[in-house]
């Protein structure tokens, strides 16, 4: 049986309302007596439950997700799977507002962290832009007790408490080694197109990738990075100029959104040999372009992981409790054409 409070306060030596005190950091017990109730509970094994106690007295966690709006897929799913959480608020106890601002826009984005500082949530989690000014505003909010998730991207000069993403040096490494196996031997240049190096998500995705390619595949001549802005008609635009200059483009690595301008963009060219293609997210966009062999392989990560793991630590955050790292680990899942779920 698991020990439970009575267990503690036989063990301390103290009634009960003494072992709730400490529980609950409340005044009015001597250090001595909080260090027998605290080697009570360790020596017990004893493992609050949280989730019970916060049921028991009717707590509720306000949450603040801060999204961008622009025409992003992936951003789109998120913000789908954060409204689904909104819909389970009765049974996790929380009130889940978004906040949207325009993607890649610094000013925007620290006017919503600094109004969600004003309205002292349990949390708030974001998109980041790396930027320092996007870091001194999640650093107030550190500074006012609210905890900060970065989500996709991160922001680890900040004192924010978690990251919930992918490891986006590994991801870029990754979709390198894929790309330099699909390319073949043949020397040839390689694009790469960007929704924009403000980001740190799309820089440490470049970086990773820079990396392999200089390793292994040194016959493959990395061009300038393409900034899309995510936006697919600029994109469009964007590769359909690159493929008048470069004919012999021999891959392509699609390391942010704006995918649909990238499938566009491919089906008006003819190439002697079709690009290898390695774009990021599972959207209805690169699910298609799989299936019709214009795109290659696709990183994916899993966008409901993600902000389940963003309540899971802002609610632990808030109870001053631990989460399981393995846990809130958002792993790399890579599609194929012949593994599509």
């Amino acid at each position: 049986m698991k020990p439970t409070v009575h267990d503690i306060a036989t063990a301390a030596g103290v009634s009960l309302a003494t072992v709730d005190r400490v529980l609950n950091r409340r005044p009015g017990v001597s250090v001595r007596t909080r260090e027998k109730v605290d080697a009570a509970i360790a020596s017990l094994g004893f493992v609050r439950d949280m989730a019970a106690a916060n049921l028991a007295k009717g707590r509720t966690y306000p949450l603040v997700f801060i999204l961008p709006s622009n025409d992003n897929s992936f951003m789109r799913l998120m913000e789908a799977e954060v409204r689904s959480a909104m819909l389970r608020s009765a049974l996790e106890r929380t009130d889940i507002r978004i906040l949207a601002v325009p993607a890649f826009d610094t000013a925007p984005l620290v006017a919503a962290l600094d109004r969600a500082a004003g309205e002292k949530p349990a949390g708030v989690a974001l998109v980041a832009v790396d930027a320092p000014e996007v870091i001194a505003a999640v650093d107030r909010l550190a500074d006012a007790g609210i905890p900060v998730v970065t989500l996709v991207s991160d922001l680890p000069a900040s004192r924010r408490v978690h990251y919930a993403g992918i490891d986006n040096i590994a991801a870029g490494r990754t979709a390198a080694s894929l790309l330099g196996r699909f390319a073949g031997e043949r020397a040839g240049p390689i694009a790469v197109l960007a929704g924009s190096m403000l980001v740190r998500d799309h820089r440490e995705r470049l970086d990773g990738f820079r990396q392999v390619m200089a390793e292994s595949y040194p016959h493959l001549r990395l061009l300038d990075v393409v900034e899309g802005r995510d936006d697919p008609a600029t994109v469009e635009q964007l590769l359909l100029r690159l493929f008048r200059e470069h004919g012999d483009v021999r891959g392509i690595y699609s390391l942010g959104a704006g995918n649909r301008g990238l499938i566009k963009a491919l089906r008006q060219t003819v190439f002697d040999r079709r690009p290898a293609v390695i774009a990021h997210e599972l959207t209805e966009t690169t699910r298609l372009g799989l299936i019709e062999g214009l795109v290659d392989a696709v990183l994916n990560q899993d966008a409901g992981h993600e902000v389940r793991s963003a309540i899971r630590v802002l609610k632990a955050e808030a109870d001053g409790s631990h989460v399981l790292a393995a846990q809130e680990r958002i792993r790399i899942d890579i599609f194929l054409k012949d593994n599509l779920p």
